[in-house]
């Protein structure tokens, strides 16, 4: 290797994210749901996979990046960050500006949780109810063993309705 090229370490690797996305993709056909767009973003908030099926409407990948990019701005998940914020609609003003419009505070966007608990990324979901979303993105990050938060969807998930 040469002296002047050092590989940098990354928190999320290309094949656990595409594994992500893949299995949200496969997870969401098995239960019939919308098609979706998943995104899947590494600690640093760069977008590490992105798919973004047949179907799916032009503004679905800048709200599914938006979700998991505010799930890493705020350290939770968007369910978590919609419940915490719901009487606070100025704050989520404010930092839907501070984030440039990568501020999506509706379940969907996940933390994704290596073995010790710290994140190393976030998955978001846009395609189906934001509950819907979510779902598909908590079972694909399960689905690789890999931990995450919240660590269950909603109960009530598929009786969402858009």
């Amino acid at each position: 290797m040469s002296e002047l090229l050092h590989p940098v370490r990354t928190s999320l690797s290309l094949n656990d994210a595409s594994a992500i996305v893949d299995a949200a993709i496969h997870i969401r056909k098995e239960n019939q749901l919308l098609p979706l767009a998943v995104a899947v973003l590494d600690s640093g908030c760069n977008l590490i996979a992105f798919k973004r099926e047949d179907g799916c409407g032009t503004l679905r990948f800048d709200i599914a990046r938006g979700k998991a990019a505010a799930a890493l701005g705020m350290g939770m998940s968007t369910r978590q960050i919609r419940d915490r914020l719901a009487a606070r609609p100025a704050f989520q003003s404010a930092l839907a500006a501070a984030a440039q419009g990568q501020f999506i505070p509706v379940p969907g966007g996940v933390l994704i949780l290596d073995a010790e608990g710290m994140v190393i990324g976030a998955v978001g979901i846009s395609g189906d109810t934001s509950d819907k979303d979510e779902y598909c993105a908590i079972k694909a990050i399960q689905k690789i063993e890999l931990g995450c938060e919240p660590d269950a969807p909603n109960p009530e998930w598929n009786d969402s309705k858009l």
